[in-house]
């Protein structure tokens, strides 16, 4: 289970995100991950805030972990 608090990499852009909460999706139920960017774009700013499923976020991707804890 993602750590709220806790900066996490990931492993295609190896931009590093911080966890805001666990949430529900309110139509689905589905367990969601609330994180926002520690990095800006030219299309996002700084703290750009995103949801992904927590069952996306906890897969792997060619061998490796999407999210990355950053100890």
């Amino acid at each position: 289970m993602p750590e709220i608090g806790s900066v996490y990499r990931h492993y295609k852009n190896h931009q590093c995100y911080q966890v805001i909460a666990i949430g529900k999706n309110s139509e689905t139920l589905e367990d969601m991950v609330v994180y926002k960017a520690l990095y800006e774009s030219d299309e996002f700013p700084y703290g750009q805030v995103w949801c992904r499923p927590l069952k996306m976020w906890q897969e792997n991707v060619n061998g490796k972990p999407r999210f990355e804890k950053v100890e």
